[in-house]
């Protein structure tokens, strides 16, 4: 059921600018101009939509990362970093 809810969300273009497996987002904070007036801006985070390959599943996975995630599963390995989303409860 969870994951029909993703289809559906994924295909109206709903989908929020979160990392699926760190759970980093947007950070909210200030322009600040010459004369130092402030006006509000978003620092978006660096999104990579990737697709993974599970060999213990045997199957493809899409998955929109960060970039510091991807290093992280480069070095860890995508099996690893997806027991340890689990444990923290993000996935």
């Amino acid at each position: 059921m969870k994951s029909i809810k993703f289809a559906i969300h994924f295909i109206k273009g709903i989908m929020s600018r979160v990392c699926q497996i760190s759970g980093k987002k947007a950070m909210v904070g200030n322009n600040v101009s010459h004369s130092n007036k402030k006006t509000k801006r978003r620092f978006n985070i660096n999104l990579i939509k990737k697709k993974f390959y599970i060999p213990s599943e045997n199957k493809w996975v899409t998955l929109k990362v960060t970039a510091s995630t991807l290093k992280t599963i480069d070095k860890k390995g995508i099996s690893e970093v997806l027991k340890l989303a689990k444990e923290k409860g993000l996935l």
